[in-house]
């Protein structure tokens, strides 16, 4: 499944370049109409990301989340400033399908392992952002000294099933995705949900990156630039089932 990307900041949608917050480029003031337009599209599922929470540590955008699963009635699964069980909860009961735990995972492995046990391999996510290979923590404002498959490695031994990997370096370039980490992590960790995120351009890259039994992704950039379309993204989930 493709997940078209929102990222929000100060309620509006957003895209970084290479996550750097002075490199901003606004998509859509009023994020709703985004995704009503997907909503509209057939679009069966949305990446959200909290780009105020991820650096304050705490969600900032909720009133926007809310207004955005009035509307799309497909899955969403959201991340940015998740690091406690009552916020994990509170994302469940608004109706958010799945919740991204990013940092936390690293500098708070015992409040992952309470989630999954209390919520549940298929409502948590674990983002594991990298830059050459090692982790990248705090909005990715730091690299971490932890490489990104010893992360995974003991989030799969917590229980973790879903995992979304992102080269930082490829976020928002539109270079291409970095396959060859991706296929060597899903080599390693094959009874795991390894998702690509990070520099997709077009259909071509989503077509390699199933045939490397890759089938889930999270585009935006290049949706926003018209390379790949809702079109193409639509035809593709719905052949993924």
């Amino acid at each position: 499944m493709i997940f078209p990307a929102i990222d929000l900041k100060s309620g509006k949608s957003v895209r970084l370049y290479k996550g750097d917050f002075a490199e901003e480029t606004l998509i859509e003031k009023t994020p709703v109409l985004q995704a009503q337009k997907y909503q509209a599209a057939g679009i069966k599922c949305l990446h959200l990301v909290d780009l105020d929470g991820a650096l304050k540590g705490t969600p900032q955008n909720e009133t926007v989340i809310k207004d955005i699963r009035k509307v799309f009635t497909g899955l969403i699964e959201i991340g940015g400033g998740i690091r406690d069980l009552t916020r994990v909860k509170h994302y469940l009961n608004l109706g958010i399908n799945r919740v991204i735990i990013g940092s936390a995972a690293l500098f708070d492995p015992e409040f992952v392992i309470a989630s999954l046990k209390q919520f549940g391999a298929d409502k948590i996510v674990i983002g594991v952002d990298g830059t050459d290979e090692l982790v990248a923590v705090n909005g990715w404002l730091d690299t971490s000294d932890t490489k990104m498959g010893t992360l995974i490695s003991k989030m799969e031994q917590a229980g973790a099933r879903n995992f979304i990997v992102t080269d930082v370096q490829r976020d928002g370039t539109m270079k291409g995705p970095n396959i060859e980490l991706l296929k060597k992590l899903k080599g390693r960790f094959n009874n795991c949900n390894i998702i690509a995120s990070g520099g997709i351009r077009d259909i071509k890259d989503v077509k390699k990156l199933v045939a490397a039994d890759l089938p889930d992704m999270v585009v935006g950039k290049a949706l926003f630039e018209g390379r790949l379309t809702l079109e193409e993204i639509s035809e593709v989930n719905g052949n993924a089932g």
